[in-house]
């Protein structure tokens, strides 16, 4: 079993690389830090991601560049270092195969992707914990050499992250599906409110907020996102046209609910194989809905009172339109924590709606 010793020279210091340096500095591994824009870099090193400058050649460099430049920078490490490669672009064939026009071996490199990040950029924006139960997809192409393989995964292990393993091209089909076609499908919906009448913004609840959170993610890296995955994207727009064409046809019906019901029904049969948190087979969660004042602290204690309740939040939904003097939140429980977490906040005056 390859020993993730250090150095690790990470080039590019965003959010996903100066996270990964944060994550590796816990465990004291000495990281090196590159980046083009030498201000990135000085702040990666201040909040003590790594130091601009190891004087040891690194055990192992990671890429973290946005991704049309992520094959070349893959290349130039191969040739310059003994190092073993990997990058955390969210799509591995186009790297592997820019790589492979500019270097003769790529036995060294091995593609990997961690499932996580922001719709915030930049090293201020990096975390130590960004990787803590996430996913991190580790993708080996035919001549990665297996000691290679290996240490790229211990570097998903020792970020906090649970591993997974896939082809170059099954890899970008998934995350085509999980990840890129939400993304557009997200940046579509919030396009037909750029000129909506502030009279129809004003109706906003939970819902459009949900559907368009991630729309709000830089528009320049995004297209390099889906540009380089464009294949797999294509075949799943394609029938996502067919379905909206579906959809319209049961629209322009007087008799279409049973067609209409069909289409979300297909919605709801999706939505229930996502898995829950960290990866864990989807469960059943009961809502317990508790309103909340507008008032400084209130969060703090609404979650220090359901701590005490002993139930564990599984995932909460915060609800709060500008203006309102309360809002609510939402907390999802299993089922069987339900009625000792809504007797105590009740106990501790919070009004609840089962």
């Amino acid at each position: 079993m390859t020993e993730l010793r250090g150095p690790v020279r990470i080039v590019g210091t965003g959010l996903i690389g100066t996270s990964i340096g944060l994550a590796l500095a816990r465990l004291g591994v000495v990281v090196e830090l590159v980046d083009g824009n030498p201000d990135n870099a000085l702040m990666a090193e201040r909040i003590g991601a790594g130091a601009r400058t190891v004087d040891i050649e690194p055990q192992l460099v990671v890429v973290a560049v946005p991704p049309d430049h992520v094959g070349a920078v893959v290349a130039e490490q191969l040739q310059q270092t003994r190092a073993i490669v990997t990058d955390a672009a969210s799509v591995k064939s186009k790297p592997l195969t820019d790589a492979r026009g500019l270097t003769d071996d790529v036995s060294r490199y091995v593609g990997s992707h961690p499932m996580a990040g922001s719709e915030r950029n930049g090293p201020l924006a990096a975390r130590a914990d960004l990787f803590d139960g996430a996913t991190w997809a580790v993708t080996p192409h035919a001549t990665s050499a297996p000691e290679a393989v290996d240490l790229v995964r211990r570097l998903a292990e020792a970020c906090g992250a649970r591993t997974v393993e896939l082809s170059v091209e099954d890899h970008d089909l998934g995350v085509a599906r999980v990840s890129h076609l939400p993304h557009l499908m997200s940046a579509l919906a919030a396009g037909t409110l750029a000129d909506a009448p502030s009279s129809h913004l004003e109706l906003s609840g939970q819902g459009v907020r949900d559907v368009t959170r991630i729309a709000a993610g830089d528009p320049r890296l995004w297209t390099q996102i889906v540009s380089a995955n464009s294949t797999a994207l294509t075949g799943l727009l394609e029938q996502i046209r067919g379905e909206l064409d579906r959809l319209l046809v049961a629209l322009g019906k007087e008799e279409a609910a049973d067609e209409l019901t069909a289409i979300l029904g297909q919605g709801v049969s999706g939505a229930v194989r996502v898995p829950g948190k960290h990866g864990t087979p989807h469960i059943d969660l009961v809502t317990v809905l508790v309103t909340i004042p507008d008032r400084p602290g209130q969060l703090a204690r609404l979650f220090a009172d359901a701590a005490e309740s002993g139930a564990n939040v599984e995932d909460l939904r915060i609800d709060h339109s500008p203006g309102r003097p309360a809002g609510e939140v939402e907390l999802a429980v299993k089922p069987g924590s339900v009625d000792q977490l809504v007797d105590v906040l009740t106990e501790r005056g919070w009004v609840v709606h089962r």
